[in-house]
């Protein structure tokens, strides 16, 4: 089995030396991909394609794998399933192109798209007419429609040899992977952050990836699998890294620190901080996010700008125009939807009163009362893994005990409610269960202060969502305290 690559067309009207790097590096790319596969494969250069040929011992299964994966690597614009067979003269064209199309033509609208190389007595045009004459002889339930054909009978004859084309499929497009240097992604494993990765990696960008850890190791978990997932479907070829930030510190620091409107706005210029100081050890220039004006209150110019100023290196943002269906909508197409859909957002800093135009010197002076050194611990306490090995070892989240109505909770013989919502959310909408004695412990305190409680017990985590409780309590099980449940509504 062979296929024809067919170029992005952007990468067609290069300047001839960038033309050429551009194809020796997507035929590295795709050696690199279909080699994982089966090591028999071969990849030939062209001008404006590349040739794949496969082993023949290859089962259809493989097959089908190895051509899925030629659809998603950067810079292809078309894969075609082909099979050269010889040929010197129209009669002989027409001779294999008959019967290998008749039956697709059959009662349908048709035309022939031919494409000729080499030195023939005859034109492209001449071959498209002679085997459109030909079709409709053989198959007279046909017609030629060359505007809106049903079908289109595609045939290219390079020299004294025919390529069949026995299937068509689009490709991704855009750029081979790497030719346009190297970024690092933030990834928070929602429906944003994975398709702006994406976007990259379809423009020659090598990405690495970046994640802060708000909610323990069932938060990690969701991220690792939709990370690998990109990384394994469109870029495979390349090896990047994933660094995990620790971030429930600068959390807690955040709440004890900072006034409520400005919080989601320093958080993010904390996270640019850090970002910019990891993509800087690694010589990397610049930061992805997966921002778009105005989808949350961090995100307006005004706020934006000031998330930029924090950073060392340029942030690229490559869905910021994009509305939320279209980001959604991609992220099905590209099969990163699934992952968002079972990760529960994340309710930590997320001002009640948030500034959609927080002022600079507010913020500045927010800042100063902010203990950087809990920031200088969460990247020292990162972990670096490789993408291909993100995977490995996971241990697939327990289940904690979920209580989902009070009749349920009276119940109980030994229980407590520990609320975990920041203090202005207690405020705001008290717990009242008189029957059962609470706890009032923010989730950024919870982790030290849970070691501390009687074991004579079980403690049920309260938020607003139920989000945030059940994280935590995954966050204890794994710590090997599974006395921690959830207590899913309080009315």
């Amino acid at each position: 089995m062979t296929y024809l690559l067919k170029l992005h067309p952007e990468i067609t009207i290069k300047s001839r030396s960038v033309r050429q790097h551009m194809t020796r590096c997507l035929a590295s790319n795709v050696r690199n991909t279909l080699r994982q596969l089966d090591e028999g494969v071969r990849v030939k250069g062209g001008w404006d394609a590349l040739l794949v040929s496969l082993p023949d011992t290859l089962p259809a299964g493989r097959v089908q794998e190895m051509e899925d994966a030629l659809i998603r690597i950067p810079g292809i614009h078309e894969v075609l399933a082909t099979e050269a067979v010889p040929c010197t003269s129209l009669d002989e064209a027409a001779a294999w192109i008959v019967p290998h199309w008749k039956a697709a033509i059959a009662g349908r609208r048709f035309r022939v798209r031919a494409k000729r190389r080499g030195d023939h007595d005859f034109s492209s045009m001449d071959l498209e007419r002679h085997l459109g004459s030909a079709l409709l002889t053989a198959e007279p339930t046909a017609r030629v429609d060359l505007k809106h054909p049903e079908v289109v009978v595609s045939v290219e004859l390079t020299h004294r040899w025919l390529q069949l084309i026995r299937s068509r499929r689009p490709g991704l497009g855009g750029y081979p992977l790497g030719v346009q240097g190297q970024a690092l992604a933030l990834v928070s494993g929602g429906f944003d952050s994975p398709v702006a990765a994406w976007r990259m990696l379809r423009r020659g960008i090598k990405t690495h990836y970046l994640f802060f850890n708000l909610g323990g190791p069932a938060h990690e978990t969701g991220v690792r699998e939709v990370t690998h997932h990109l990384w394994q479907r469109y870029s495979a070829s390349h090896n990047v890294d994933f660094t995990s930030v620790p971030f429930e510190g600068v959390v807690a620091e955040i709440l004890r620190s900072i006034p409520d409107g400005l919080m989601g706005v320093i958080l993010k210029r904390m996270m640019v901080r850090v970002a910019s100081r990891v993509a800087a050890r690694s010589g990397i220039p610049a930061l992805v996010t997966g921002d778009a004006i105005a989808q949350v209150s961090s995100q307006t110019l005004t706020n934006l700008a000031l998330i930029d100023a924090a950073s060392e290196l340029p942030i690229l943002r490559p869905l910021v125009t994009e509305d939320k269906q279209e980001i959604i909508d991609t992220a099905r197409r590209i099969d990163t939807a699934r992952f968002a859909e079972q990760m529960p957002e994340y309710c930590g800093v997320i001002s009640r009163r948030p500034h959609t135009r927080a002022p600079a010197d507010k913020v500045l002076a927010a800042e100063a009362d902010f203990d950087f050194r809990v920031l200088d611990a969460a990247i020292e306490a990162a972990s670096v893994t490789r993408a291909s090995r993100l995977l490995e070892g996971q241990r697939q989240p327990g289940e904690v005990t979920v209580v989902d109505s009070l009749a349920s909770l009276a119940r109980m013989p030994a229980v407590s409610v520990i609320d975990i919502r920041p203090p202005d959310e207690r405020e705001a909408a008290p717990l009242e269960l008189p029957e059962v004695p609470c706890l009032a412990i923010p989730f950024y305190e919870l982790q030290d202060q849970a070691q501390r409680l009687p074991g004579d017990r079980e403690y049920l985590l309260y938020c607003d969502q139920g989000v945030m409780s059940r994280m935590q309590a995954l966050h204890l099980k794994d710590r090997g305290m599974s006395h921690f449940g959830v207590l899913r509504h309080a009315s």
